[in-house]
Formats: structure tokens, sequence, C-alpha cells
């Protein structure tokens, strides 16, 4: 599938910024971090997990424990992806039960993937409370499912598709629209 860059919606200031309100969102909503946990769905909603932890670090003075979580085993297309699908480790080094635990990841579109987020998680443990934190949403969902905190709400079509860079991992800070060709 060949894509076409159609328009930028986020740069590397316009994340930070996000990041930032979602960070005190979060700590406005919980009261704080007693209890809070954030675990990222590999692949990027692992480093911006890490980013919102350090900023709640920083406005509350506490560390927050940080995970990964892969749930490529629990997708309902696991055998459209490929014949052997790539499998990362789970790194979740604390116990979830009881926890209030967000859920971060770079974009919702139809919840599926969060759909095999809370499975592979409920696999963990029992958290007390189960939230969601995605940099951006693009609608378009096919499950009830929606996220707490949104770094940018984007409408779409289907024709396009999202695509979060992630400095960690792409080497630079941008989300963009791209459309299919």
């Amino acid at each position: 599938m060949k894509l076409r860059e159609k328009a930028q919606i986020l740069d590397a200031e316009g994340i930070r910024r996000s990041l930032t309100r979602m960070a005190h969102e979060i700590v406005e909503t919980n009261k704080g971090v007693d209890n809070l946990a954030l675990i990222g769905i590999r692949r990027r909603g692992v480093p911006i997990a890490t980013r919102l932890a350090e900023l709640i670090t920083q406005i509350e003075k506490r560390d927050l424990p940080v995970g990964s979580l892969d749930i490529t085993l629990y997708r309902d297309d696991l055998t459209q992806l490929s014949y052997q699908p790539l499998v990362y480790r789970t790194e979740v080094d604390f116990s979830v039960t009881g926890k209030r635990v967000v859920l971060v990841d770079d974009v919702i579109y139809t919840g599926r993937t969060v759909r095999a987020a809370l499975d592979a998680l409920m696999d963990l443990g029992r958290p007390a409370v189960i939230e969601l934190a995605v940099l951006v949403d693009r609608g378009h969902r096919e499950l009830p499912i929606r996220a707490d905190y949104v770094g940018k709400n984007v409408p779409t079509s289907r024709k396009e598709v999202i695509s979060v860079h992630i400095k960690e991992i792409d080497g630079e800070d941008r989300v963009l629209i791209n459309e299919r060709e």
C-alpha cells in the first residue's frame, strides 16, 4: 500500500503540548498518583507512556511505575498480519491488581487494539480501574471503546492513515495524515 503525505497535524512542539496537557488531566482525574501506573501498548504507546510518566513525575514529584504490553497474540486479526508475526515481550514488573492503570497508545481507530490490550492486561491481574490515553483519536470505532485522555481529535476518512512518528523509534516527533494511493 503506497501512501501520500496529505498534512502534518502535530509537530514536535504540538506533541509536547498535548502530552503535557494529558499528564495534567491524568493527575487531576486521579486526584494525584497514589496507586497509579502507566502501561504503553507496543510499539509507539511505550515511549508515549514513558514521556507521560516523566511529565507526571515533574508535576507530582513522585515516580510512577511504567510497563509495556505486547498484544500480538491477543489480536483478532493475527492470521491476517503475517504467517509468523513478531512477538515482543510484555514488561510489567509490578502488580496491576488493585491499581489504577492508564493504558497508553498512539492512535485509537476501530478500538480493536484496545480490546486486545484489555485482554492482555487482565491476564496480568485485576486492576481497580483501567483508563485509556491516546495521542490521536481518529474516529471510526467498531467497538464501544473511548479514550479518557486524548491529545488531539482528528476526523479522518477511512482512506486516510494517521502516521505517528516518535523520536525514540522514528528519529523525529510528528503526526501526519497520509492518503492511500
